[in-house]
């Protein structure tokens, strides 16, 4: 009878150890794997994919319109332009020819012929930019051969012919001749006059729209 007690107990006693150890050895794998990985080789290391934050730049603040300066005459308007001595193609185009046409002639008739020419560029019956309104063949007495003659750079008539052409190409100053699409100098009597409306006299040239 002993020796069954014994063989009992000593039953129990091996379950309960079996149990426990079962419970170690399950809460030792629950920790291994919650536990985080601390050091690792780098050939074996998981590769984690690096994803930068979006990096988000202001828009810049939209350029301010141009103001016009204050003048209370075309003169005063041409003496505060500012010098620009280098002028794109186009403007180039625009200074030279109210240099070569109307140099000579008080501002307002310079910003009427520089007037003509924009007029032109924007119309549908002549090309679309200065310089092929200004070279179109037979316009401009001036143009020999499909070119410019040379300009004194550094005449006092050149700064002007390139303040006006600032002017009339920004519209900073109403001409007399506004509309206008032809002109000719009141030494010559061509016989389309007749057939366009006069729209202004300026010195020795008139303009027709």
């Amino acid at each position: 009878m002993p020796a069954k007690k014994i063989t009992a107990g000593a039953a129990v006693l091996a379950v309960t150890l079996v149990a426990t150890v079962n419970f170690l050895e399950g809460s030792r794998a629950v920790a291994q794997d919650a536990a985080p990985i601390v050091h690792q080789h780098p050939e074996t290391a998981p590769q984690v994919e690096f994803v930068p934050n979006e990096v988000v730049q202001a828009l810049p603040e939209p350029a301010p319109e141009e103001v016009a300066p204050e003048a209370s005459s075309l003169r005063e308007l041409v003496a505060q332009m500012p010098n620009e001595t280098s002028l794109d193609e186009e403007m180039r185009c625009l200074a030279g020819a109210i240099y070569f046409e109307s140099r000579g002639e008080p501002l307002a008739g310079q910003l009427a012929v520089a007037e003509v020419i924009i007029n032109r560029a924007a119309s549908h019956q002549f090309p679309a930019d200065y310089c092929g309104v200004v070279y179109q063949r037979s316009q401009f007495s001036f143009v020999k051969n499909g070119r410019m003659p040379n300009i004194r750079t550094g005449s006092a008539a050149w700064k002007r012919a390139r303040a006006i052409a600032q002017i009339a190409h920004k519209g900073l100053w109403d001409s007399e001749a506004v509309g206008s699409l032809f002109f000719h100098a009141r030494s010559v009597a061509p016989s389309w006059r007749h057939k366009r409306h006069a729209m202004a006299t300026i010195s020795r040239h008139v303009f027709y729209k």
